[in-house]
């Protein structure tokens, strides 16, 4: 069987720019720690093509560069410049310096540089870049997360939550199957397969099965041998999606979205809102369960509104369950 080039760029930067918040928080939870959440962190494209613009490496790219906003509520705000790396590159720390203090040389704001190296070498770990001359010394360290370091942690990585421990599991198996690829479909199979049965919501299950089957890439046979597998299984369990694999009904859906853009544009407005109001509470108090969550899906307009700011003064689970007594 022909090797098939995986695609690992693409997911990470779509999954990060999507799930900034759950990235920081299993990654990086020490950078989570410091954003207030309440406000939205804004994703700075063009100030990023401002960045490299000018830059004679054509190499150079950085994945995403986000301005968030401390908990202290003042007007300082941090921009958080991220870099998914999955080979090794003898410039890396070079560059992560570079892009660093240009951020600040446009903003003139704190800069957090933050690294995932998905490479296959062991030792190559850069996290600092510095060099002194003539009694001048510049030095950038910034936190590095090496991919490969969960191997030994697989076990924690199938139990836990955070959608990015598929991503961590999905990177690692498409780097392990890269001459075997109907080992890559069984993978595959059993990370979408979680994504259901780990009880994510089904928007968000959606975009993780795009991300995963973006990175996993295989053959036309595999993949339609995929496709047939979870179109099987969402049948079984009653909870059909329109999956990333199903392209017609992708397409019918850009049909009726012509005929109905202002109706869904304003269901996709509430969705955000429910979407991120779940979010925080997952942080607050725990992940919730599927059944709660659907209640909280299911609450008025005005309702949801009132818990998304009541919910910053729960402390457990039984606080929510004690607030939504209240107003049933």
């Amino acid at each position: 069987m022909t090797e098939i080039v995986a695609n690992f760029d693409e997911p990470w930067k779509e999954a990060i720019g999507g799930y900034f918040d759950y990235f920081l928080d299993y990654f990086f939870p020490e950078v989570y720690q410091l954003v207030n959440w309440q406000k939205k962190p804004v994703s700075l494209e063009q100030e990023l093509q401002k960045i490299t613009a000018d830059s004679e490496d054509t190499k150079r790219a950085v994945d995403k560069l986000f301005k968030v906003w401390l908990k202290d509520e003042s007007e300082i705000w941090v921009l958080v410049h991220i870099e998914v790396q999955s080979q090794s590159q003898k410039d890396f720390a070079q560059r992560m310096y570079i892009y660093n203090y240009r951020a600040f040389d446009l903003y003139r704001k704190p800069v957090i540089s933050l690294a995932i190296l998905g490479d296959e070498s062991q030792t190559w770990r850069p996290d600092n870049y510095s060099y002194q001359l003539g009694g001048c010394q510049v030095n950038l360290s910034f936190p590095t997360v090496k991919l490969l370091d969960y191997e030994s942690k697989w076990q924690e990585l199938e139990t836990e939550k955070n959608p990015f421990a598929i991503m961590i599991m999905a990177h690692l198996k498409t780097k392990a199957t890269v001459s075997n690829l109907s080992e890559r479909e069984q993978w595959k199979w059993i990370f979408l397969r979680s994504l259901y049965e780990k009880g994510y919501a089904k928007k968000d299950i959606v975009k993780f099965l795009k991300f995963v089957d973006l990175m996993m890439t295989l053959p036309k046979q595999l993949q339609q041998s995929l496709k047939l597998k979870v179109k099987q299984y969402e049948e079984e369990k009653k909870m059909p999606l329109v999956s990333n694999f199903e392209k017609e009904a992708k397409q019918e859906g850009r049909k009726e979205g012509r005929k109905e853009g202002r109706k869904e544009g304003l269901k996709e407005g509430i969705e955000k809102e429910i979407n991120l109001i779940i979010r925080l509470l997952n942080k607050k108090i725990g992940y919730l369960s599927s059944e709660l969550e659907l209640k909280i899906r299911n609450l008025p307009l005005q309702i949801l509104e009132n818990l998304g700011e009541d919910l910053l003064d729960f402390n457990n689970r039984d606080d929510l369950l004690s607030w939504l007594d209240n107003y049933s």
